[in-house]
C-alpha cells in the first residue's frame, strides 16, 4: 500500500463515511441456517399468534411448538436432516420463547456479565474476567426482537424516542439496553447476572471480599440501626453487600426498597418493594426514585433500602436520615469514601435549592455514620477495601477515620497478583457507644491492633 492509500484510509477511518464494523470473531451458525430458522419462525408466529404469550408455563409452550413444527417446515419450505433436527427445534423454540442464544450463555452459572455489543458480538465475565463467546443472533432484528421481549415483559418500552432502559429478567438479573443512534454502531445488550440464592454473609468471608471481624462490625451496625452507605465502583459488589447487609434488619421490623429497577431479595416477612418508572410515550407519568422516597416516609416504614442513590433524590435521603429513620441503607458509586462524601455533595446540590456547602456537609455527617467501601482488583476479585466512621464537622471539613482498612502485602488493586488483607487500623469509632445504647454491644476485641495497625494509621487512618 503506498502513501496515499494510506492517507485514504486513514481519513475514511476517521469520518467514518465508509468505515464497515467487522466481526471480532467467527461464528458457528451459516447464513443458510440462519435463514431456515427465521423462516420457521416467521410460520409459527403466523400460526400460532397470541398461543404464545397466553401465559402457558415453558414446557407447554416448547411442546406447541414442536408440534407444530412439521407444519412450519412445510409452509417454510425448508428441510432439515434427522441429525440436525434436535438442534434445530431448540433453537427456533429458544428464539420464540426465550432469549435466543443467551440462553445458553444465561444457563451457566459461572457467567456474572453478558455483554452483547452487536448480533454477533457477544462477551462473558467469568471470575471477573471478560472474554468472546462462540454464540450470535441471526442478524440485528433478532437481536432487538430479544431486546423489546425483555423490556416489554415488565411494562418498559424501547425505541427510538426512548433508545435506553434499564430492565431486569424474571430471575432478577439486571438488564441494561441501548440502541442507535445512541449506540452508534448497533444495538447493545448488557446483562448484570445474580446468583440463583443470593449470597450470605459467610460466602463473602469464603470469597475473600471480607473478614468475619467486619462481617460482626456490619451486623452490629446494622441492628443498632446506624445509616449504613456502600460505595465503590462500577461491578465492585454494592449491591451484593448491600442485599447481605439487609439481611441483618430484624424481621419484626417493616422494610421499605427503593429501586430503579428492583433486584433486591429479602427473606423478612415484612418487606414493600418499590420501583421507579418511566415515562410513558407521551412523555407523562415517570415516577423517579426522589418520588419514591419521599412517599416511603409516608408508609411507616422502620428501615427504608434505596439501591442506589444517583441525583437529586439524595437530599431526601439525608433528611429521611435526620428526623428519625435511622438504620436506612444505600451504595453510591465512588472511588474512595471521601470521593463518596464529595459525591453525594454534588447530588444535594442537583436538587434545585441553593444551599450553602457547610449546610449541606452538616447533613452528610449527621446522617451518615459509616461507609463500606469495595474496589474490584486486577485479578477480578471484590474487596471491602475501607470500612470508615463520619466522626463529624471540623470546620468545614468532614472528618473520616478508617476502621478497618486493607492492608497490601504486594501488589495494588490495580495489579493482576497482588496479596493482603482487611486489617483493623487499631481505633475504635465512636458509634460503639450509640451501639451500646442500642442493646447491640460489641467486643472491643474487634479493634484489636493488628500487626500492621501503625502503618494503617500512618497513611489514613483518621484524615
Amino acid at each position: 500500500m503506498n502513501l496515499s492509500e494510506r492517507i485514504e484510509r486513514v481519513s475514511t477511518d476517521r469520518n467514518g463515511s465508509r468505515t464497515k464494523r467487522t466481526r471480532r470473531k467467527p461464528t458457528n451458525r451459516s447464513s443458510d441456517w440462519a435463514v431456515s430458522k427465521r423462516r420457521v419462525r416467521d410460520v409459527l408466529i403466523e400460526e400460532l399468534g397470541s398461543k404464545l404469550y397466553a401465559g402457558s408455563d415453558e414446557d407447554g409452550l416448547g411442546k406447541l411448538v414442536a408440534s407444530n413444527l412439521d407444519t412450519a417446515l412445510r409452509k417454510a419450505k425448508v428441510s432439515v436432516s434427522a441429525s440436525q433436527r434436535s438442534r434445530f427445534v431448540g433453537e427456533v423454540t429458544a428464539d420464540l420463547l426465550g432469549y435466543g442464544p443467551l440462553d445458553e450463555v444465561l444457563a451457566d452459572e459461572s457467567v456474572t456479565e453478558v455483554m452483547c455489543n452487536g448480533h454477533d458480538d457477544i462477551y462473558v465475565e467469568r471470575q471477573g474476567k471478560i472474554a468472546a463467546v462462540d454464540a450470535s443472533f441471526d442478524d440485528e432484528a433478532h437481536f432487538r426482537q430479544v431486546i423489546e421481549k425483555i423490556v416489554g415483559s415488565i411494562g418498559r418500552r424501547i425505541d427510538e424516542a426512548q433508545p435506553y432502559v434499564d430492565a431486569r429478567l424474571p430471575d432478577g438479573s439486571r438488564v441494561n439496553a441501548v440502541l442507535p443512534p445512541i449506540a452508534v454502531n448497533a444495538p447493545v445488550l448488557t446483562i448484570r447476572r445474580f446468583p440463583a440464592e443470593p449470597y450470605e454473609v459467610k460466602d463473602l468471608v469464603n470469597f475473600g471480599t471480607l473478614t468475619v471481624d467486619v462481617s460482626v462490625f456490619i451486623e452490629a451496625c446494622v441492628r443498632g440501626k446506624l445509616n449504613v452507605l456502600i460505595s465503590g465502583g462500577t461491578g465492585t459488589g454494592k449491591t451484593t453487600l448491600l442485599n447481605v447487609a439487609s439481611a441483618f434488619i430484624p424481621e419484626g421490623e417493616r422494610i421499605i426498597t427503593i429501586e430503579d429497577a428492583a433486584e433486591l431479595r429479602l427473606h423478612q416477612p415484612h418487606v414493600v418493594s418499590l420501583e421507579a418508572r418511566p415515562a410513558n410515550i407521551e412523555g407523562a407519568g415517570e415516577i423517579t426514585i426522589r418520588d419514591l422516597v419521599r412517599n416511603a416516609l409516608r408508609m411507616r416504614p422502620d428501615r427504608i433500602v434505596v439501591g442506589e442513590v444517583r441525583g437529586a433524590e439524595a437530599l431526601d435521603m439525608l433528611q429521611a436520615m435526620n428526623t428519625g429513620h435511622e438504620g436506612s441503607l444505600t451504595t453510591v458509586h465512588s472511588n474512595s469514601p471521601r470521593d463518596a462524601i464529595s459525591r453525594i455533595e454534588t447530588m444535594v446540590l442537583m436538587a434545585g435549592y441553593d444551599l450553602p456547602v457547610r449546610a449541606i456537609r452538616q447533613q452528610i455527617a449527621s446522617a451518615i455514620d459509616i461507609i463500606v467501601h469495595l474496589d474490584r482488583f486486577g485479578d477480578g476479585s471484590r474487596h471491602v477495601t475501607h470500612v470508615t466512621e463520619l466522626q463529624g464537622l471540623e470546620g468545614d471539613t468532614i472528618t473520616l477515620q478508617d476502621i478497618f482498612k486493607y492492608a497490601f502485602a504486594s501488589g495494588g488493586t490495580q495489579t493482576a497478583k497482588s496479596t493482603g488483607k482487611l486489617l483493623s487500623t487499631g481505633l475504635r469509632p465512636k458509634v460503639a457507644e450509640q451501639l451500646r445504647g442500642s442493646g447491640v454491644p460489641i467486643s472491643p476485641k474487634l479493634f484489636r491492633p493488628s500487626e500492621s495497625a501503625s502503618k494503617l494509621r500512618a497513611v489514613g487512618g483518621r484524615r
